[in-house]
């Protein structure tokens, strides 16, 4: 279909191979010289192409013209079924559509794919083409599919064509035909990563939870292939968050399986399922803890923590920015955190024995799974340390969340595991530090 392709002189005399090249520069007068020659204008290229598809691909009128002047047949195919009316949409030439259609060629044509001029037109977003079509063209079927079982809406969502996407849902288009893959124009628009497409067929009214086959649904898709603005996009709309596909994958769980921390994030703060399990059993946490995804890990159980304490907590807040613009699962690098996490890293690294951090988790309610996803990190002899480092900032994470004090649970958690003395030591140095004796209670 595409002219590089085409364009080849085999299997043609060298008059026709000139002729050719004179429709497609438009080169009238050397066109005039080869007819007078009695040159066959029907001449076909190895692909079946005559000098009327050239001149019609083109846009060169006066070519197009003159072979028709002289009985070029208006309906010639070539190898790919594609004709001089499908060439002229394809390539955007209304002109010449109108000419070829005035000279009685056949408007419900179609090529080896089943591509009509619709689909021609959609593909390539030439809306006034497509405008010519539906509205002067009698019995133009606008959800006609291909051999595909693609509607030219398919082909104008899979190519990124926004203008003839709205043109076709202004035409009353059925958005919500699947293809012979049992795909919807939201699958393909999400494919193609364009958030103006997407946010245009969901305003359209396209079923976000619209599944293929496989299960995969739009939110499947952004997610795999990692674009965030559509995860918010299909969020926003009412996306089903746990979803699941034919190997009961959740969208979180190809967000963990692909290291998608951003994406990650959407989903737990939009208030995902984490005990749904795939098809081995396993949840996104372990998923993240096998892929040895540390950062993802860590998200993962924040978010869990957090879940469970808002069960205990039930208070009025908006389902849309439940924490108002601060919450986030990711790694707290703020500065009036620093001298907190000193103190906890000291802790993990040189106060805490080897088992320690497990009882200061299990105190503070971390569950079975949380620390093992946290020990699945390997880092040598003394990983404890970092383990411990990592469920500190965990603890640290939901206390602050939840509007607890530090300082305070920090010292109940370390008595309650027995280890009084280095709670007092920790407190005090926090204070030397501060410089503030009386704000001990603090710390």
């Amino acid at each position: 279909m595409e002219e590089p392709l085409a364009w080849e002189t085999d299997g043609l005399l060298p008059v026709e191979r000139q002729l050719h090249e004179a429709a497609r520069r438009n080169n009238i007068r050397r066109m005039k010289e080869l007819m007078e020659r009695r040159v066959n204008v029907r001449a076909r290229n190895h692909v079946g192409r005559v000098a009327l598809h050239w001149a019609a691909g083109a846009g060169h009128e006066p070519a197009v013209r003159l072979l028709l002047e002289h009985k070029a047949a208006v309906d010639d195919e070539d190898v790919f079924g594609m004709n001089a009316l499908l060439l002229s949409a394809w390539f955007g030439h209304l002109q010449i559509l109108q000419i070829l259609v005035n000279s009685g060629a056949k408007i419900h044509c179609e090529n080896k794919d089943g591509l009509t001029l619709l689909h021609c037109a959609a593909q390539k977003g030439h809306v006034p083409v497509l405008a010519f079509i539906m509205e002067d063209l009698e019995d133009v079927p606008l959800d006609h599919a291909d051999k595909l079982g693609r509607t030219a809406f398919h082909r104008a969502a899979e190519q990124g064509q926004l203008d003839a996407l709205d043109f076709l849902v202004g035409s009353g288009c059925d958005h919500s035909v699947k293809d012979k893959k049992k795909q919807s124009c939201l699958h393909y628009a999400v494919l193609g990563g364009s958030e103006d497409m997407t946010r245009t067929l969901i305003h359209a009214g396209g079923h976000t939870n619209m599944a293929d086959p496989q299960g995969i649904s739009p939110l499947h898709l952004a997610v795999k292939h990692n674009f965030p603005a559509l995860v918010q996009l299909l969020l926003d709309a009412g996306s089903d968050l746990d979803a699941t596909d034919n190997r009961q994958q959740t969208p979180l769980h190809l967000a963990a399986e692909h290291a998608r921390q951003d994406i990650a994030e959407m989903l737990l703060i939009a208030g995902v399922n984490l005990n749904l399990r795939d098809k081995q059993g396993k949840t996104a946490l372990a998923v993240a803890a096998r892929s040895n995804h540390v950062n993802l890990v860590d998200m993962i159980i924040k978010a869990d923590r957090l879940y469970t304490w808002e069960k205990d907590h039930p208070v009025r807040k908006d389902p849309k920015d439940p924490y108002g613009k601060n919450l986030t699962f990711k790694q707290d690098h703020r500065q009036e955190r620093q001298q907190f996490h000193s103190v906890l890293w000291r802790l993990a690294s040189r106060d805490l024995r080897p088992h320690e951090w497990k009882k200061l988790a299990y105190c503070w309610e971390f569950t079975e799974a949380h620390v093992h996803a946290i020990e699945q990190q390997w880092t040598g002899t003394k990983s404890y340390q970092e383990h411990g480092h990592r469920m500190l900032l965990i603890w640290l994470h939901g206390v602050a969340t939840t509007g607890e004090n530090p300082g305070k649970a920090l010292f109940e958690g370390l008595v309650a595991i027995g280890r009084r003395n280095l709670a007092e030591s920790i407190r005090k140095k926090a204070n030397a530090d501060l410089g503030a004796p009386s704000r001990c209670t603090a710390m």
